[in-house]
């Protein structure tokens, strides 16, 4: 037995000193105020070690990906998950598991991603009041993806230039499918490159060696 009171006991009287945190940050890109990391746990922390709590952080998952802003920065993504052990005075725990993300132009994006993932930590766990929802003192804009389509394969190029080729010539689709089928022991669709190619050199120096003219009186 021990006299000490477990986690969520200490966790309260944590919540009943600290009532709120003042926003005292400004977002520079953006105008708005915020609670930034250092006034969480400014205010929190001499709370924290009062009644002997502990968090304890643990990075269950970290993700990274480059990025570009709206004006073309390079940048660098980071995606956090880390679950937050609060320790109490008795050496029991509650864990609250929170995600954190963050931009950067250089290499501060992971310790940005841990600040906002322990700041919502501490923020959600004592329950403290916001008005607004939280955000970092940068904002960024991802620049809009470019939506490319991909490059036709080679063998689909050649299919295609088969059929203008038959459009052209009058020639029925499933009489120059036949062809090929007895030329090469496969369908047109499943063949290789080199075999679409030949067929293709075949059709335009002899014709198709069937009397099937698409609309032919």
């Amino acid at each position: 037995m021990t006299d000490k009171p477990p986690v969520h006991e200490a966790l309260s009287a944590v919540m009943d000193d600290v009532r709120a945190v003042r926003k005292d940050s400004r977002n520079a890109d953006q105008g708005y105020v915020f609670r930034g990391i250092d006034s969480v746990v400014n205010a929190v922390g001499p709370s924290l070690r009062k009644h002997g709590v502990v968090p304890v952080p643990m990075l269950e998952h970290a993700s990274y990906r480059d990025v570009q802003t709206s004006r073309g920065k390079p940048s660098r993504e980071v995606t956090v998950q880390v679950r937050y052990r609060f320790y109490g005075p008795a050496g029991d725990f509650i864990d609250t598991v929170v995600p954190g993300e963050a931009m950067d132009f250089g290499d501060k994006g992971t310790a940005k991603a841990m600040s906002v993932a322990m700041r919502i930590a501490l923020l959600q766990a004592l329950a403290l009041p916001t008005d607004e929802p939280d955000a970092d003192s940068q904002t960024y804009e991802r620049a809009v993806p470019v939506n490319r389509e991909a490059a036709p394969s080679p063998t689909k190029v050649l299919r295609q230039k088969i059929s203008d080729l038959s459009s052209e010539k009058g020639w029925d689709v499933a009489e120059v499918s036949k062809y090929f089928v007895e030329l090469y022991k496969v369908p047109s669709t499943s063949a290789s490159e080199k075999q679409l190619s030949e067929f293709l050199d075949l059709l335009t120096a002899d014709g198709l060696p069937v009397p099937a003219e698409a609309g032919a009186e």
